[in-house]
């Protein structure tokens, strides 16, 4: 294979990307720019396999052996846990994917600071060239800091795990900020020295502090911004990848690093704008409660409850329904009983329509997935600003398990959300609000939605609280 076989492979691969990128802009569309990633994946693939065996000659060895065994293996392991991973898990699968990427980012650079010329790296007086050494330290410790920031986003995404650092809560200290500053001079000063010199010591070194400060950079980010953490750190991944591009005169990796990388910056100032939150405000901290804690100081106040037949009472008699998805129905894998019932409703005359929140979730886009696993139909399904003026006009809004995106007190001044855009629900005529209690959500305040005379909160898992909605329905 000539290489420029090999360019105008990698050239179809990137059109490929940029396709699936742009085919992942609507949910109509998103298939078919899966399709296009995973075409231009398999390109890239096979014409990277091609070009080690050209390169390689008779030499090759058990070298290809290795590249086969190692593209064998991560695949089946990733065809294993795609195939297994459940929706309500997808934010932590995708932070998973990202320390992977980089992870392979520093391995790469390693690589070719051993064995630079087996990566096609020209020496000079038996150098690396300036160039290229400056691109390895950025992307060793850009990739560093991916996968172990990447590593506590899991954690945190997942809450399954007792280890402080996986909680949702902020972890700061006293000069927290002040070592984190001490911990970048003392990375970037280790990365120039190999610069300058090529030495390994500073090249560990550098590496080394990478991986703590990207534990550093986000332990103090609170769970409601880590829909932005996880933009962030898929941002991180698309750098890294790009550096180790330049260095290694990949042409592929430098295209795709590029588009992930800039596509998640431009998605986490989407989502700082939709929570109105400043880029740097969510690297330096979150906001600081941990979801399922109780507001310091608060008093119990009274609410109006009821039941599912209740619920199902108010949403047969009604013309109009929105139906608010949150982080409770991902918990309790409640899609497809809701989708139940808004066809019952629907079959009735009564317009549905759901309403979602582009921060609602654990990751951008987390309720959409949700909602497109349970085949609802796209036309029904509106974003924030597609939707908002409609809320006082609807007869029921059906809440369940949102509560942050929903929170009134984004209108009061002084409140840690004001300003905060949120789906205006208390507009509404009627308001049900399905929560398991009344906690908090991750901003750590009280909802005066929830005490509002038209609403009604009832208690319970979604799942089996939707269920029995449907059979009262009948």
């Amino acid at each position: 294979m000539s290489m420029n076989v090999v360019i105008l492979l990698y050239l179809i691969a990137s059109v490929c990307f940029i396709q699936a990128l742009k085919g992942l802009s609507h949910p109509t569309t998103s298939r078919l720019g899966n399709t296009f990633g995973m075409v231009g994946m398999a390109i890239a693939v096979a014409t990277t396999v091609a070009l080690i065996i050209k390169l390689a000659g008779e030499t090759v060895g058990n070298g290809l052996l290795y590249v086969v065994v190692g593209i064998a293996v991560g695949g089946t392991i990733g065809t294993i846990l795609a195939k297994r991973v459940q929706m309500t898990k997808m934010p932590e699968l995708v932070a998973f994917m990202h320390s992977m990427i980089g992870l392979a980012a520093v391995f790469i650079a390693v690589a070719a600071v051993a064995e630079p010329t087996a990566l096609g790296i020209q020496l000079i007086d038996r150098q690396i060239p300036f160039g290229n050494r400056l691109e390895l330290f950025i992307g060793t410790f850009v990739g560093a800091i991916t996968f172990s920031g990447s590593v506590i986003a899991f954690g945190k995404l997942s809450g399954r795990y007792k280890f402080r650092l996986f909680q949702g809560a902020p972890v700061v200290f006293r000069g927290q900020q002040l070592f984190n500053l001490i911990m970048a001079i003392a990375m970037i000063g280790c990365g120039l020295w190999f610069v300058a010199t090529q030495a390994w010591l500073p090249f560990i070194l550098m590496a080394a502090i990478a991986f703590v400060m990207g534990v550093l950079i986000i332990i103090p980010i609170g769970g409601a911004d880590m829909p932005v953490v996880v933009s962030m750190l898929n941002s991180y991944s698309g750098w890294a990848a790009a550096g180790i591009g330049f260095s290694l005169n990949n042409s592929m990796l430098i295209i795709s690093g590029s588009l992930v990388g800039s596509s998640g910056a431009i998605l986490s100032y989407i989502m700082c704008k939709a929570m109105n939150r400043s880029f740097f405000s969510v690297i330096l901290g979150g906001f600081g409660a941990e979801e399922g804690t109780t507001v310091d100081g608060g008093e119990q106040r009274p609410v109006k409850s009821g039941s599912a037949d209740d619920a199902a009472f108010l949403l047969s008699n009604s013309d109009s329904v929105i139906i608010v998805p949150g982080y409770g129905l991902a918990v309790a894998r409640a899609q497809h009983a809701v989708k139940e019932m808004a066809d019952k409703l629907i079959a009735s005359g009564i317009e549905v329509r759901y309403a979602v929140h582009p921060v609602a979730g654990r990751m951008p886009g987390h309720m959409n997935v949700l909602l497109a696993e349970a085949e609802v139909p796209y036309e029904q399904v509106f974003e924030m600003d597609g939707i908002n003026s409609e809320f006082g006009q609807t007869d029921v809004v059906f809440v369940l398990g949102a509560n942050d995106v929903v929170n009134p007190a984004a209108r009061t001044p002084g409140s840690p959300i004001h300003g905060m855009p949120i789906l205006e629900a208390f507009k509404a005529r009627n308001v049900i609000v399905n929560k398991r209690s009344m906690a908090t959500g991750y901003a750590g305040l009280d909802n005066e939605l929830f005490y509002m005379d038209k609403t009604m909160m009832v208690f319970g898992d979604a799942k089996k609280v939707v269920e029995n909605i449907v059979k009262a329905i009948d």
